[in-house]
């Protein structure tokens, strides 16, 4: 294992000043691109990975937050890919209780809508498929009795409850980016890929840095396209493909009001047009509801919740809950592009396969390209194991891991006792008596057991140091710095963490402000 990494510190040059080789390069920093560069590097290669911007903050961290089958998908016959995501469910538990837990769903009966049978069918495969082992199984509510019944109209009286899971997505990307680095991989987040082509064997990359400008080049046996909603821009401007990649941009838009009821559990609603929708606890003070399916034909970089997705999304909810649902109570929206493939382009969006696709071009002995479409969050380490598979024979023969090792290994801070989350929480009271009990949840439930590293030191809450709105400190500014790339305030505020719901505008300005002053700290004492 080598010593602790530096974010930003990577091998540019050979010994005798050429590129340095890489066995892998990846273009993305999303879910899929450092998912595997975990397991790459985990393997023995060496690795590379390039995102335009910061980790995970393209589609990766625009999802609902689930780690889940997809009940739907069972409607478009995509048993695979069910199978497959519901038999993570309880892997990614259980290398990240920390940033991963149960939910329990209630679907409610409608009449109008999808037959009491199909519903009980789809959830019985859903029950059974899956190797579901921890979590509880489907349970039939009446909701005129229930707790779950009391946010709804009278008028649904019958519901269905299962069991997912909850994913901080954008955490989950940053983690295995961690991970991945912590085993020898070089992360480069900011860092554009503007040019690749294959020569002598090898792929000759040339990428920018977004902050100073400056480019610098590697060499690589194989390269990954996993750009996300870029991977055809990608493909043709930047890897020079003769044709355009098929691929089908679906956006998805949430909206997050205060809290509409006081109890734990979510909703899974039918909306006449076939779609779904979740309504889900979010940041202990809110409610998160999406998402929606249209097809967009943009800059994924401009995507945004439009008015009338979210006027959909209230009067959706609105159409189950007793408490209406309107846009004046929103109080935060986000939205991401899903890169589907598609080569008919001739389905519904909400239609369109959510399964990944890997296209490998290496014909004739070609120096190997392998471009990534689709993919759910949950099933991005069995992407990742795929994408490994196909590229394996065209690199050196793997010196480390085995294959299916990332599913054992606990991702950054989730190496947690057997007694799990409460037990960890119950040890952080002890060992840091001066944290609030909602801080101290927090920061366990974002860092897990690197809230060791964060608080390294501090014996008192004045050791955190200045204190920037609710309750983050300087003693986390610099460990997210430090540890897991970010730079600015919405890398903190809304990707690293959920807080800029609860700071104001100015209180975001500090934030930056300070961020920019430890940055700057940093690099006076790497140049001295």
């Amino acid at each position: 294992m080598r010593k602790p990494y530096a974010p930003g510190h990577w091998r540019q040059m050979g010994m005798d000043g050429s590129p340095a080789i890489y066995d892998l390069a990846i273009i993305g920093g999303g879910i899929n691109g450092c998912g595997i560069a975990r397991d790459a590097a985990g393997r023995g290669w060496r690795v590379c990975l390039c995102e335009q911007h910061d980790l995970g903050s393209g589609t990766s961290s625009a999802s609902t937050k689930l780690i889940h089958g997809g009940l739907r998908y069972l409607e478009h016959h995509e048993f695979r890919l069910v199978r497959e995501a519901l038999l993570e469910r309880e892997v990614l538990w259980g290398i990240a209780p920390h940033i991963v837990w149960p939910l329990r769903f209630v679907l409610p009966y409608h009449a109008k809508l999808r037959p009491r049978w199909m519903l009980r069918l789809g959830l019985f495969l859903y029950d059974h498929i899956g190797g579901r082992r921890k979590l509880p199984k489907t349970r039939v509510v009446d909701l005129t009795r229930d707790i779950t019944g009391q946010p709804l109209k009278p008028a649904f009286t019958l519901g269905f409850e299962y069991s997912d899971c909850w994913v901080e997505d954008s955490r989950l990307v940053v983690l295995n980016a961690m991970a991945a680095a912590e085993l020898g991989a070089t992360i480069l987040p900011r860092t554009r890929c503007v040019s690749a082509d294959r020569r002598g064997g090898l792929w000759h990359v040339v990428m920018q840095n977004e902050d100073s400008g400056a480019t610098t080049a590697l060499t690589a046996r194989a390269l990954i396209n996993a750009a996300g909603p870029w991977v055809a821009e990608v493909g043709h401007t930047v890897l020079h493909g003769k044709e355009r990649l098929p691929v089908r941009l679906v956006q998805g838009s949430h909206i997050v009001v205060p809290k509409l009821y006081d109890h734990p559990g979510c909703y899974i609603f039918q909306n006449e047009d076939n779609r779904i929708f979740f309504a889900i606890p979010y940041e202990r003070d809110y409610t998160l509801i999406g998402t929606t399916d249209r097809d967009y034909a943009g800059d994924p970089s401009m995507v945004h919740a439009s008015g009338a997705e979210i006027a959909y999304l209230c009067r959706s909810a609105s159409d189950y809950l007793r408490k209406p649902v309107t846009p004046d109570m929103v109080v935060w929206t986000y939205s991401g592009v899903r890169p589907l493939y598609d080569e008919s382009g001739d389905t519904a969006a909400q239609a369109a396969t959510r399964d990944y696709v890997l296209k490998l071009d290496a014909a004739e002995g070609a120096t190997p390209l392998l471009s990534i479409f689709g993919g759910k969050i949950t099933t991005y380490r069995r992407l990742a194991e795929a994408a490994l598979g196909q590229l394996a024979p065209h690199l050196p023969t793997p010196t480390g891991k085995h294959v299916g090792w990332t599913a054992k290994t606990p991702l950054p801070g989730g190496d947690f006792p057997v007694r799990g989350f409460e037990a960890q929480v119950a040890a952080a009271r002890t060992r840091y008596p001066f944290l609030a009990e909602s801080h101290l949840r927090r920061l366990i439930r974002a860092y897990g057991t690197r809230i060791e590293q964060l608080l390294a030191g501090a014996t008192s809450f004045a050791d955190l140091g200045t204190v920037y709105g609710a309750d983050l400190t300087e003693a986390e500014l610099r460990y997210l710095v430090r540890a897991e790339w970010a730079r600015t305030a919405p890398d903190v505020l809304w990707r690293r963490s959920k807080l800029g719901l609860r700071l104001s505008k100015a209180e975001a300005v500090r934030v930056d402000e300070a961020l920019q002053r430890i940055l700057a700290r940093r690099e006076t004492a790497a140049a001295g």
